[in-house]
C-alpha cells in the first residue's frame, strides 16, 4: 500500500474526531504508513443562519470533500455516512462502514429530563425536518425552533438559555466524549433516525482497490447491510438529510429488519411501516419499502415537501 495516505475531513471538531480515529487505526495497523488529515471548508460549514432544507440540504457537507477526492488532493474521505447523499458522483464509492455508533436522537435540557417533562410552550433546537415532525407529533404544543452551528456551538447555545431542550445525534456526544450531556434517549417507536445516523463511513475512487484492500479492515458487516438497505430506501425516495424521511434497518437473527417513516413537515400526517428480508439484497429491500411507503399516502406527502409530484 502507498506509504502515505491524505484523509480529507471537515474541521468541525466532529469531524475532526472522527477522521483522528480512523487515522488512528490505519496507523495502528499499518506502522509504517503516515496518515494526514486534510481539512476541507464545506458549502454546509460556511451557511450557519439558513435552515438546511432551504438551501439544498442534498450534499452539502460532502460536495467539496468529494471534489478533492476526485482530483486527487486526498485519498479517502471520512464521512458521518447521515450527511451522505443517497447518489454518488461517478469514480467515487463508499467501501468502508465502521461499526454504527448509537443511532438514536439525545435529548438534551438543562431543566427536564424528557421531552414529555417539558412545560407547554417550551423552545427546543433542532434544524432537521424529520426531528420536527416526529417531535410535532408527540408535543404539538412545543416551539420547535431552527438550531444550527456544530455540535458544540449548539450547547452553547442551550446552555446561554437560547433554548429549553435541544436534540442531538447520541452518536456524536459519544465520539467527543459528552454523553454526560444526554438526559435522556428517545426511542425507535418515538423518533426513527436518520438514515445511516451513527455510521462513519470511507469514501474512496472506485479504481483505488489495493487502498480499498488494505482498508478492508475496518469495515463492519452488519452495519454495512443495514446502512445499504437504508440507503437504498433513501436514494428511491429522492431524499436528502434534510426531508422528513427517516430509516432505520438492523439485523436480526441473520435477516434484516427495517422501519421507514415519511412525514409532513408539520408531523399531522406521517407513514410508518415495517418490513423483513434476507441479507443478499439490502438496497432491494429499502426500495421495497420505500415503494410500500409510496403507495400507502407517502408519495403524496413527498409531494408536497419537494414541490413536484414524486413518480
Amino acid at each position: 500500500m502507498q506509504k502515505i495516505i491524505r484523509i480529507g475531513t471537515r474541521a468541525s471538531l466532529l469531524a475532526l474526531t472522527q477522521s483522528t480515529w480512523i487515522k488512528g487505526l490505519i496507523e495502528a495497523r499499518y506502522p509504517g504508513i503516515t496518515v494526514e488529515l486534510v481539512k476541507i471548508i464545506t458549502k454546509g460549514d460556511k451557511i450557519l443562519d439558513v435552515p438546511l432544507a432551504k438551501v439544498g440540504g442534498k450534499g452539502l457537507f460532502v460536495k467539496e470533500i468529494e471534489e478533492a477526492l476526485l482530483v486527487n488532493e486526498v485519498d479517502i474521505a471520512v464521512h458521518s455516512m447521515k450527511d451522505v447523499p443517497a447518489e454518488l458522483p461517478e469514480g467515487l464509492h463508499i467501501g468502508i462502514i465502521t461499526k454504527r455508533e448509537n443511532p438514536f436522537d439525545a435529548f438534551i435540557s438543562n431543566k427536564c429530563n424528557t421531552c414529555r417533562e417539558l412545560p407547554q410552550g417550551a423552545k427546543v433546537g433542532t434544524s432537521s425536518l424529520r426531528r420536527k415532525s416526529q417531535l410535532a407529533n408527540i408535543r404539538p404544543d412545543l416551539v420547535i425552533e431552527d438550531l444550527r452551528g456544530n455540535l458544540d456551538t449548539r450547547l452553547r447555545k442551550l446552555d446561554e438559555g437560547q433554548y429549553d431542550a435541544i436534540i442531538l445525534a447520541a452518536a456524536g456526544l459519544n465520539r467527543l466524549s459528552l454523553s454526560d450531556r444526554a438526559k435522556s434517549y428517545f426511542t425507535e417507536a418515538e423518533m426513527l433516525p436518520a438514515v445511516a445516523q451513527g455510521a462513519v463511513g470511507i469514501e474512496l475512487r472506485t479504481n483505488d482497490s489495493e487502498l480499498l484492500a488494505g482498508l478492508m479492515f475496518m469495515d463492519h458487516q452488519e452495519t454495512s447491510l443495514a446502512v445499504r438497505a437504508e440507503r437504498g430506501f433513501l436514494h428511491r425516495l429522492q431524499g436528502g438529510c434534510q426531508v422528513p424521511i427517516a430509516g432505520f434497518a438492523t439485523l436480526v437473527e441473520g435477516r434484516l429488519q427495517m422501519t421507514g417513516l415519511v412525514s409532513s413537515v408539520t408531523g399531522d400526517q406521517t407513514v410508518r411501516l415495517e418490513l423483513h428480508g434476507d441479507t443478499t439484497d439490502p438496497e432491494g429491500l429499502g426500495v421495497q419499502l420505500a415503494e410500500k411507503l409510496l403507495a400507502e399516502g407517502g408519495r403524496e406527502i413527498l409531494s408536497e415537501v419537494y414541490g413536484h409530484t414524486m413518480e
